[in-house]
C-alpha cells in the first residue's frame, strides 16, 4: 500500500500519514454528497415550482367564468394576465406558458388516496361514473385517485402531491389523449424516468405498441430500461430553464471554457469596432414549442436598427446550423422585434480546429437592395474568421501552458 505524507506534526518526530485510497474515498464521498444534495435541492425546487403552476392555472379557470373550461372572457384576459405578471415578477409568464398553466390545472386534479395522501393525476373521461381506461391498458401498481373536485380542497396543493417535474408535465401535456397522458406518467412515476427517457417513449408510441402487444409485461419490462442518452446529470438539473425562471436567476453558462472565452472575445471585439453594435444579451434562452435553445450572444445594430443573432460553433459548419438559424431568427421576429425595427439578421461563427467559416443568414430579409445594405454595414467575414483563428489559438497556446504548470 502507498502512503502519503499530508502533514508533520512539529512537535514529533513522527510524521501523521494516511493512505491514499482512503483519501480517494474522501473525496468520493464529498463529491457524492454534494451531488446527492444538488438534485435533491432541484427536485424540491421543481415540486413547488409544479405545485405553484397548478395553482395558478386553478386561479386563472376559476376566475374566467366559475370554473367553465372556456370563456371568452378568458381568451381576452390572457394576454394581459401574461403582460402583467412578467412586468412584475420577470421570465417565465409568457402567453404560452400561462396557457400551460392552465392546462396543466384541467388536464390533472387532485385527489385524496386510501391512505390520506394527496396525489396529482390526470384526469381520464368518466361513463358511469367509472374511470375509462384504454383497452388492454396493462396494471401499472399505481393507486387510482378518486374523483374528489380540487376546488374542494381547502388548502393549496402540497408539492408532494407532484411526483414528477415541471419538465416531465409539460411534455405529457402534448400528449392529446387522456389514457395515453396516464399511462405515461404512470410509468414514468414508476419507472424514474427522466424526461429524455419520457420524451424517447411518447415519440417512439411506447402507448400504442404496448396496447397492442399480446406480451405486454415484456413491453413495459424493456420500456423500463434507460438508454446512455437518456441519463440526466445533476448539472442538467440544477441549469433546468424552468427552474431558472421560477427563481428569477440569470441562466448565463457556456457548454465549455473555449467556447465561454471565444463568445466572451467576440463580444468585445464586435463592440469595439466600431460598427454600431449594442449589447443585449449573452446565452439568452428561448423556448420554441416544448425545446429550449440557446442564443450565444444577442446585439443590436444601431444604423441598420435590427436585432443581430450571433450563433458559435465548435467545428465544421453544416446545413443543420443555418436551420437553427433561421428558426432563431423566426422567433425573433414573432417575438422580440419592436415596432419600427428591420428584421433581424444572423452571424454563424463556426470554429473549426484548422479552419473557421463566417456566414451571414438575412432570415426574412427578401429584399435584395436591402440585405446587401445589411452585408455592407456588417463586418466583413474575413476580418471576423481571422479574428475565431487568432483568439482560439492563443486561447488554446494558454490552455496548454496552464496544464504545463500544474504539470
Amino acid at each position: 500500500m502507498s502512503y502519503r505524507t499530508i502533514e508533520k506534526n512539529r512537535t514529533s518526530p513522527k510524521s501523521i500519514v494516511v493512505a491514499a485510497s482512503d483519501y480517494g474515498r474522501l473525496i468520493s464521498d464529498i463529491s457524492g454528497l454534494l451531488e446527492q444534495a444538488r438534485r435533491g435541492a432541484a427536485r424540491s425546487v421543481n415540486a413547488i415550482l409544479t405545485a405553484t403552476y397548478w395553482e395558478i392555472g386553478r386561479r386563472i379557470v376559476e376566475h374566467e367564468q366559475c370554473g367553465a373550461a372556456r370563456a371568452d372572457y378568458g381568451e381576452r384576459m390572457l394576454p394581459r394576465l401574461a403582460a402583467d405578471l412578467t412586468a412584475r415578477h420577470g421570465r417565465g409568464f409568457s402567453q404560452r406558458n400561462i396557457e400551460q398553466m392552465r392546462a396543466f390545472y384541467l388536464g390533472w386534479e387532485i385527489a385524496q388516496t386510501p391512505s390520506a395522501q394527496f396525489e396529482a393525476r390526470v384526469k381520464l373521461p368518466i361513463e358511469s361514473g367509472e374511470l375509462v381506461l384504454a383497452k388492454g391498458q396493462p396494471p401499472v401498481g399505481q393507486t387510482l385517485i378518486t374523483q374528489t373536485p380540487s376546488a374542494k380542497l381547502s388548502q393549496p396543493p402540497i408539492p408532494a402531491a407532484f411526483p414528477l417535474s415541471w419538465s416531465h408535465y409539460t411534455r405529457l401535456l402534448s400528449v392529446d389523449k387522456p389514457q395515453a397522458r396516464l399511462f405515461y406518467e404512470s410509468e414514468a412515476i414508476r419507472g424514474g424516468w427522466s424526461v429524455r427517457q419520457l420524451d424517447r417513449q411518447i415519440g417512439t408510441q411506447f402507448f400504442e405498441r404496448t396496447v397492442h402487444s399480446k406480451r405486454q409485461a415484456v413491453m413495459l419490462a424493456r420500456g423500463q430500461q434507460a438508454r446512455p442518452e437518456d441519463v440526466v446529470t445533476v448539472e442538467d438539473e440544477v441549469r433546468s430553464p424552468y427552474l431558472l425562471e421560477f427563481l428569477n436567476l440569470k441562466d448565463e453558462y457556456s457548454e465549455s471554457e473555449l467556447e465561454e472565452a471565444l463568445v466572451r472575445h467576440l463580444e468585445t471585439f464586435l463592440l469595439e469596432l466600431g460598427a454600431g453594435f449594442t449589447f443585449v444579451a449573452r446565452q439568452r434562452r428561448i423556448r420554441v414549442g416544448n425545446e429550449w435553445y440557446r442564443i450565444d450572444l444577442l446585439l443590436f445594430h444601431r444604423r441598420l436598427r435590427c436585432l443581430i443573432v450571433i450563433d458559435l460553433k465548435i467545428g465544421k459548419f453544416t446545413h443543420a446550423d443555418a436551420g437553427q438559424m433561421n428558426l432563431y431568427l423566426n422567433y425573433l421576429h414573432e417575438h422580440m422585434m419592436e415596432p419600427g425595427e428591420n428584421e433581424p439578421a444572423g452571424l454563424i461563427l463556426c470554429s473549426a480546429k484548422d479552419d473557421a467559416v463566417v456566414h451571414y443568414a438575412m432570415g426574412g430579409i427578401k429584399a435584395k437592395v436591402f440585405a446587401s445594405q445589411y452585408l455592407t454595414v456588417l463586418p466583413d467575414t474575413e476580418t471576423l474568421r481571422q479574428e475565431i483563428l487568432k483568439t482560439q489559438h492563443a486561447l488554446e497556446m494558454r490552455a496548454a501552458m496552464k496544464g504545463q504548470s500544474h504539470g
